[in-house]
């Protein structure tokens, strides 16, 4: 029998239909062609389709700066604000990918600690307002994509997790990082059902959890992150599946052993530590060979190709060098 099933539970199928809302948007296509136009100092047409329009004015602002990390301004269209918080994967609020926007106003995020643990010589408690003035926050255009086979593009905001992780000074003895987000019944509907074994728990080896590009996000297009996307701290780890990118955290503890990710414990024939997009290696049940962007023509679109690390493989390939990555997956 199927792991997943033994919990009462089978994985949706839902998340192959891309949902109306999603194909009928244009607004963001228009937004950037308008920018296109306006001739910004500096800046191609083509770099200016690829930064996000204006902040769509629903939550407070974040103020922040291009980044300069290589790889962290994608020239792919951004995904529309509409389809990026009404189309999510947050179990904690439901398994159907309009729950957490119907559902996620019962979280409460402020106020809200980050404890950092483990294998470090100073252990720390941040408030939500410390780790906001910690570093400078950074504008970042990622490529997200799931192990369902959809992606988007999301205009983050945040600074590199690695800056965090030099404040507590990690010990020799630190060789991955872990992940815990918060699990609260009564703001979170979804724990009722025994989807996973909560709290949600990610794993990153060390030298992953401080490449530049694994961002610390608190925010996307401008403001502060909607309660469904993750607020208002999450990870964010671009060229890895989406379920990696640990949301509403609440500890981030270093360690000697490798943790044991939520859906890994969960089916782990299916869902690898490493978790890697490649277009090489399938999940059991769907091909990863190529993937549907959220917003472009619906159910009918043309599939694009996956991208071997999502895109960022000139960025992270090193990371696995001699790596059998159909092993390690």
């Amino acid at each position: 029998m199927h792991p997943l099933k033994d919990r009462g539970y089978q994985h949706p199928i839902s998340s192959e239909i891309t949902p109306r809302e999603a194909w009928q948007s244009r607004r963001q296509w228009l937004q950037a062609a308008a920018l296109a136009g306006t001739g910004l100092a500096g800046w191609t047409a083509r770099e200016a389709l690829a930064q996000p329009a204006s902040p769509p004015g629903k939550l407070p602002r974040l103020a922040a700066t291009r980044s300069g990390v290589a790889g962290a301004i994608v020239m792919d269209r951004p995904t529309a604000y509409e389809d990026i918080t009404r189309y999510n994967n947050f179990y904690e609020f439901g398994t159907d990918k309009g729950d957490p926007n119907r559902l996620a106003g019962s979280l409460q995020t402020r106020p809200w600690t980050v404890s950092i643990e483990g294998a470090v010589h100073k252990p720390r408690s941040f408030g939500i307002d410390d780790l906001l003035k910690l570093a400078p926050l950074e504008d970042r255009i990622y490529r997200l994509r799931c192990v369902e086979g959809w992606s988007m593009v999301i205009p983050w905001v945040g600074y590199s997790l690695a800056q965090l992780l030099r404040q507590v000074e990690p010990t020799g003895n630190a060789k991955y990082v872990e992940f815990v987000t918060l699990a609260n019944p009564a703001q979170m509907p979804g724990l009722r059902r025994g989807v996973l074994d909560w709290p949600y728990h990610e794993g990153l080896r060390l030298d992953e959890a401080m490449h530049p590009l694994t961002l610390l996000a608190f925010g996307l297009y401008g403001e502060v992150l909607p309660k469904q996307n993750g607020a208002p701290v999450r990870l964010v780890v671009p060229w890895k599946y989406g379920f990696k990118s640990a949301k509403s955290l609440v500890k981030i503890r270093l360690v000697e052993q490798q943790p044991v990710s939520s859906w890994t414990q969960a089916a782990p024939s299916e869902y690898g530590f490493y978790s890697n997009v490649n277009p090489q290696v399938d999940h059991p049940r769907w091909s990863q060979a190529s993937e549907r962007r959220i917003g472009e023509d619906g159910l009918f679109a043309r599939k694009r190709p996956t991208l071997m690390f999502n895109g960022y493989e000139a960025q992270v390939g090193s990371l696995y060098a001699g790596m059998d990555l159909k092993k390690y997956y």
